[in-house]
């Protein structure tokens, strides 16, 4: 895991893309916001060697490759393994299955999107802190 690397949003909603880059502009946070609209333009982006991203944001709903294809993919993929990126949902779909789903695929995380910008913030700021604490593997 690399802090200092960019956050990958994976997010097909203009809307909240926009939402969620107003966010991380008012949290101050350094690391650069990748935004990608569909699972298999995020693949694409991670496969290349020369990337090693801080964390995942991923809704579940996209086109082309949903976020539970995604996650299967890079859980799968060796070369991916090593970089040691989070993976988190950041989702509207909050039922049980989702999440058992979800956890069965070993993502580190499974949030819902907040209704009110405070919330919002309050949810990506405790995210962002812990897994500034945190100590991968590929640290050492």
């Amino acid at each position: 895991m690399n802090s200092n690397g960019p956050v990958i949003i994976i997010e097909d909603d203009a809307d909240d893309q926009e939402i969620l880059e107003e966010v991380f502009l008012k949290l101050n946070y350094p690391n650069e916001i990748v935004f990608f609209s569909d699972g298999e333009e995020a693949l694409n982006y991670l496969n290349r060697t020369d990337i090693a991203p801080f964390l995942i944001l991923s809704d579940i709903n996209m086109p082309k490759l949903d976020g539970f294809a995604l996650r299967n993919k890079i859980k799968t993929d060796a070369a991916l393994q090593v970089k040691c990126i989070p993976y988190l949902f950041f989702s509207t779909a909050s039922t049980q299955k989702a999440v058992i789903d979800a956890y069965s695929l070993s993502v580190q995380g499974f949030f819902l999107k907040q209704n009110s910008m405070r919330e919002l913030e309050k949810t990506i700021s405790v995210i962002m802190d812990y897994w500034k604490q945190c100590v991968a593997p590929n640290n050492f």
